[in-house]
């Protein structure tokens, strides 16, 4: 695995590097050796699948706050997506900037979005799969959102959204009050 960090400091791009024969491919998606060399600590404890549909769909932007702050690591299985990034948290250089990577099966790119990160998707085929391993279980106590469109934001989304949950819709507006993660 090759892995080069994104402009969102401890926000990685993971790139597979596959063995080629006759057969198909092998290629390494998870070492902890590896990952620690990089800096990178997290337990998984969970892993999930998503399957989106549409073309133009938007899942996004979750993330969770402590205690049950996650990283996430995600790679794309079928399909191709518009996977973004943003920081959240309040001391940083980056904070409320975002940063974007094409996942798709044909490069076999994944991502690595350390805890004080929200995290959404655009589907850029119809039926795109992503696999998900997260460091933290899912609390629905602690769980939040940004909005895709928020102006505050102003994430350059590749097209036109298609469809988007009503949950997604819904959340507020980023304003002077937000303040973000304090990690």
């Amino acid at each position: 695995m090759k892995f080069v960090e994104t402009p969102l400091r401890g926000a990685y791009e993971i790139e597979l590097e596959p063995f080629f024969d006759e057969r198909g491919f092998f290629a390494r998606a998870y070492c902890r050796k590896e990952f620690a060399a990089a800096g990178l600590h997290a337990p998984f404890v969970q892993i999930n699948h998503s399957m989106t549909r549409h073309r133009g769909s938007i899942r996004g932007m979750h993330y969770q706050l402590p205690p049950a702050g996650e990283s996430k690591m995600i790679r794309c299985i079928h399909g191709k997506v518009f996977d973004v990034m943003v920081d959240l948290r309040s001391r940083s250089d980056t904070f409320l900037q975002w940063h974007a990577v094409e996942l798709s099966k044909d490069n076999m790119r994944m991502v690595y979005i350390p805890e004080g990160f929200a995290h959404g998707f655009q589907s850029l085929t119809e039926d795109a799969e992503l696999i998900y391993h997260h460091s933290e279980f899912y609390s629905p106590a602690h769980e939040r959102g940004l909005r895709f469109d928020d102006p505050a934001l102003r994430i350059g989304w590749p097209m036109p959204p298609t469809v988007i949950a009503p949950k997604d819709r819904s959340y507020p507006l980023i304003d002077r009050t937000f303040s973000g993660m304090d990690l």
